[in-house]
């Protein structure tokens, strides 16, 4: 499936994917083998906070496009434990979900559809200038206007 990274279709290394319990097994022992891990709606990033420095990836999952937890995953590990590696949203992503994603802290999307890649990247980048800040670290207008 293609991913859209930093609004550009890219070609990832398929490696494995742990999910969060069999990344808590692998981890304390070899963190070598532990560099990618895949949150469910129902699992706690805390759970994850004393390895983040060395995962490279963090997959959450939207299982379906109603089920809204992966937001507040996404900026739990952005803003709160200060994760800076690939965040991407897996699963049911839609379109019209891609902002709000960015701005919860996502740079990476894997989209079902390869068809349908091109229009993502583009749909990512529609927005350039918000009024509030959010977990993607852009400065919001107003203190653009007042700095």
């Amino acid at each position: 499936m293609p991913v859209i990274k930093n609004g550009e279709i890219v070609d990832t290394p398929q490696g494995e994917i742990h999910t969060l319990g069999s990344f808590l097994e692998t981890a304390p022992n070899d963190i070598e083998d532990a560099r990618a891990v895949r949150l469910m709606p129902d699992d706690d990033p805390n759970a994850l906070e004393p390895f983040l420095g060395e995962i490279e990836i963090i997959e959450i999952s939207f299982p379906r496009y109603t089920d809204g937890r992966g937001y507040s995953q996404a900026q739990l590990l952005r803003r709160r434990l200060g994760y800076t590696g690939e965040l991407r949203a897996v699963g049911d992503v839609l379109r019209d979900q891609l902002l709000f994603m960015v701005r919860s802290g996502f740079d990476a999307f894997e989209i079902e559809k390869p068809d349908a890649a091109e229009r993502f990247a583009a749909a990512v980048k529609e927005m350039s200038v918000f009024y509030q800040p959010a977990a993607d670290g852009e400065i919001g207008i107003f203190a653009r206007r007042h700095a």
